[in-house]
Parts: C-alpha cells; structure tokens; sequence
C-alpha cells in the first residue's frame, strides 16, 4: 500500500508541475527536502545544483521556469518499492538560449512520512550542457 500512495504523490507533484502550481509542488515536499538536479550540469545550466529545504526547490521552479519552455513533458512509468518511487519520461524544450533539447530522463523520489524527502534527475547531460552552451571551441 505504501508504494501506491507515494507513487500518488509523486503524480500529484507532476500533475501540479502540468499547471504550473508551484506551491502545489511544494506541499508534496518534506521542509528537509534535498533536491539534487542533474549530476553533470555544468555551472552553466541555471538549474544545475543541489538544493536544500521548500524555498531552495521554489528558487528552482523560478530558475526552471525562467530556463526552460516546456513543449513536451511526459512522465510515462513509474516502480515503486517501499519509500522509493522511480518515474520514467522524456521531455522537450526550448532554453533561454533559443536552443532546443529533447531527453528521455530518470526521477527518483525517496520519501519520509508521506513526503518527498529526497530527488535526484538523471537525463542527457551532455545535451543539457551543450543546449547553455554561450560559445563554441574554435576550429583547429
């Protein structure tokens, strides 16, 4: 039973991402929480880093918000085993450079109490980086 209610959780979440509802985001999340963006974001990409407690992870929505338009944004499957749920997806957007990317991803949740205590985000980094890259090496 466990697994199912934080697999409703974490769609709640995503539900309230799809309407732009921070603060319903928000309310899914432990005040602890830890979010940890893409491992290999370089410095670059605005949402890159972790970030600890509910305003930290509003900043990101914010960053997200400002970084990212969102053209496509499908969580597909989701396994859940005792406090951890695993959401699988893909998404598509332009930057704030103009630039377009495209990824299938991996989201892992951890929970505490009935909250998100943890989230980690693994995706293309390589395009990641490459979509908030501002020049490019030049040609030898």
């Amino acid at each position: 039973m466990q697994e199912a209610q934080n697999t409703g959780v974490v769609k709640d979440a995503y539900a309230a991402f799809g309407r732009n509802d921070v603060p319903g985001i928000l309310a899914t999340l432990d005040d602890a929480i830890v979010w940890k963006a893409v491992i290999g974001a370089g410095p670059q990409v605005p949402t890159s880093g972790e970030r600890r407690g509910k305003p930290a992870v509003a900043d990101f929505f914010k960053i997200l918000g400002e970084a990212f338009q969102f053209e496509r944004f499908e969580p597909r499957q989701f396994v859940a085993q005792g406090d951890t749920v695993v959401a699988l997806g893909s998404y598509a957007a332009r930057t704030s450079t103009g630039k377009r990317i495209e990824s299938e991803w991996v989201m892992v949740f951890e929970f505490r109490n009935g909250k998100i205590s943890q989230f980690q985000e693994f995706t293309d980094s390589a395009a990641l980086n490459a979509a908030f890259a501002t020049t490019t090496a030049a040609a030898v």
